[in-house]
């Protein structure tokens, strides 16, 4: 059940470090050295210990030098409201040592099941927790009453989480997160600026003004060194608008096939083709970069090829009620705090059928539409800029995601940008020095210098744990 009702958010942006923190800290002490006693205790009865935690599972084949467990812990629906509804939020802990420093992986989406560490966590040598974003599914209430999805709700969850187990583990803390998971460490941070030692977020975007988005159209009118495969990306997109009953039918076969329906979100398969289309060019260069554009086909080619092309790098399916309705709570964020990119798409026009089609409402339920609140975003970013400290951004200078990026104080903060990297782009991807400097900052922020694992080689016997850091989004608006 769907409950709707409008709260102002001005406890969000004026008295979330002050009254919101009593009410988020209400029922979690704070952090106690441990008794000598408790540090030989097993790991698993120290974490059964916490108040409000559960130990869902344990691996009984975790990676080699580590325990892997399933967890979840009690959280307030409405922090406001610490006694009211309840849910579980899932989390996963990758384990080493309590001596280590903890990584704070803030996935933004779902959280993965399986074990893996992020960049950050093989840097320093971590143990590592990765934290289910409140409302996906089954980190979700039930009734859900969307106004308690927000940026301070979600930051005040990991708040109480880190309180909770920061008595297990002493050792410095750093945050990280990709994509929306870099914008809810930022967010976590700005909220509650002592949980952590420092932040390392990757490529993630800044909508400060949600209308003022001419930086993503200059961005795709000069991303790339290739002008022609600019222009034949372009060319996809118009030649696919004219072909729209022939590439329409043959979508429609793959729904029919797929079980695929377009009632719940975009109300019909002509709206989800158009928004597949538009989207396009975005996930081209999100996801692949200069290096595939010989595979963009010319306005010459086939039906067939121009249909595969498009599936291959925007998915049809996704568009489908199947597809998107795992992501609302993305999109209902992007609605009401956010924000999402609005192109203007000039070379397309009087070839859309449906405008203003390409908004984050167009990609929610009815019931879940909501109108967009600026304000968060412009104190976040105020903050960003003038108060932040040890914050460390990375980007792809071929992500449109970094169009519109953090810039952060001078307080002992950074950002670097990767050449010719897409949304992926991490610290092993920037120039030899940047990454030297980057590892540096981060080590000294976690008080370590050289660990005994950084490697991704076969003799380290962990190297599943590093061959994809999660990106548990495709792309969203």
């Amino acid at each position: 059940m769907l409950i709707r009702r409008r709260r102002t958010l001005v406890a969000t942006l004026v008295a979330a470090a002050t009254a919101g923190l009593v009410a988020a800290t209400a029922g979690v002490a704070p952090a106690q050295a441990a008794p000598a006693s408790q540090t030989q205790q097993d790991i698993a009865d120290r974490l059964r210990a916490i108040p409000g935690l559960t130990v869902v599972s344990e691996s009984a084949t975790p990676p080699a030098g580590y325990r892997f467990f399933i967890l979840s812990y009690r959280q307030p629906v409405d922090h406001h409201k610490p006694r009211g509804q309840a849910f579980e939020q899932r989390f996963q802990l990758l384990h080493k040592d309590v001596a280590n420093p903890m990584v704070l992986h803030t996935s933004g989406y779902n959280m993965r099941e399986t074990a893996f560490r992020s960049e950050p966590t093989r840097l320093i040598d971590g143990n590592q927790i990765s934290v289910e974003q409140r409302f996906f599914s089954p980190s979700r209430p039930d009734p859900a009453d969307w106004d308690d999805l927000d940026i301070w709700q979600a930051a005040t969850d990991h708040h109480r989480i880190v309180a909770a187990l920061e008595r297990v583990y002493p050792a410095k803390w750093i945050s990280t997160g990709a994509s929306k998971g870099g914008m809810t460490s930022v967010y976590h941070r700005r909220y509650y600026p002592r949980d952590v030692d420092g932040v390392v977020a990757y490529v993630a975007p800044n909508d400060r003004v949600n209308p003022a988005d001419r930086a993503y159209d200059a961005f795709f009118q000069s991303v790339g060194t290739d002008a022609a495969c600019r222009a034949r990306l372009d060319g996809v997109q118009q030649e696919a608008l004219r072909r729209r009953p022939e590439l329409v039918a043959k979508y429609q076969a793959d729904a029919d096939a797929g079980g695929w329906t377009f009632t719940q979100v975009l109300g019909s398969i002509d709206r989800a083709f158009e928004m597949t289309v538009l989207d396009t060019v975005w996930a081209f260069w999100q996801y692949s970069g200069q290096s595939a554009c010989g595979t963009v086909p010319a306005t010459t080619a086939t039906t067939d090829e121009l249909y595969t092309f498009i599936d291959g790098v925007a998915g049809f399916s996704f568009y489908a009620d199947q597809g998107i309705l795992p992501y609302a709570p993305y999109y209902y964020q992007a609605a009401t705090q956010l924000g999402w990119p609005s192109l203007r798409f000039e070379h397309l026009r009087g070839l859309t059928n449906h405008p203003g089609l390409y908004q984050a409402n167009s990609s929610l339920p009815r019931d879940l539409r909501a109108r967009h609140d600026g304000r968060p975003m412009l104190d976040v970013d105020h903050w960003v800029r003038t108060r932040a400290s040890e914050m460390l951004f990375v980007y792809g200078a071929n992500d449109p995601w970094g169009a519109e990026p953090f810039y952060p104080s001078t307080h002992d903060s950074f950002t670097y940008t990767a050449a010719g990297a897409n949304h992926g782009a991490n610290i092993a991807a920037l120039a030899p020095a940047d990454g030297a400097a980057a590892t540096a900052t981060l080590r000294r922020w976690a008080g370590v210098t050289a660990p005994a694992i950084t490697s991704r080689s076969a003799s380290d016997g962990i190297t599943d744990l590093d061959r994809a850091e999660p990106r548990n989004e495709r792309r969203p608006l």
